[in-house]
């Protein structure tokens, strides 16, 4: 397996695709990253050589945010809604969606799994009452 910027990428698939493993680069991304680094996107990753592998690595380092620092950047812009206290920083603090979607039904995957609210019945207890009829 080709390992470009810490990621192992799969050997068997298309270069363009292959690429698309990596934490921040999409479809489009990999194109464009290819054509920079002068790579056919129709080559499988395990026909690359190690020159090509160090070209797409040094495009994807010199330009792009990938993998680790860019995880670390969305979850600094998300600390730092929190902290400023604005609405999206609110929205994110509860759990809720926040690019404005709709709550009073669906959301669930933002929301988490239904907590039911519901009444808690005590079960009648039997009372034993003396035999005998009813003493006045």
């Amino acid at each position: 397996m080709p390992r470009i910027v810490g990621v192992d990428i799969p050997k068997e698939k298309r270069v363009d695709i292959a690429l698309s493993y990596i934490y921040g680069i999409g479809r489009v991304l990999s194109a464009k990253i290819l054509k920079v680094a002068n790579v056919d996107p129709a080559k499988r990753a395990k026909d690359l050589t190690e020159e090509e592998i160090a070209r797409l690595s040094s495009v994807i380092q010199k330009d792009y945010k990938v993998e680790g620092d860019l995880r670390r950047e969305i979850a600094g812009n998300i600390k730092r809604l929190i902290e400023i206290g604005s609405y999206r920083g609110l929205r994110h603090r509860r759990g809720l969606p926040v690019r404005g979607q709709r709550t009073r039904t669906n959301a669930r995957t933002r929301k988490g799994p239904r907590k039911t609210v519901g009444v808690v019945r005590q079960k009648k207890t039997m009372t034993k009452e003396p035999s005998g009829g009813e003493k006045t």
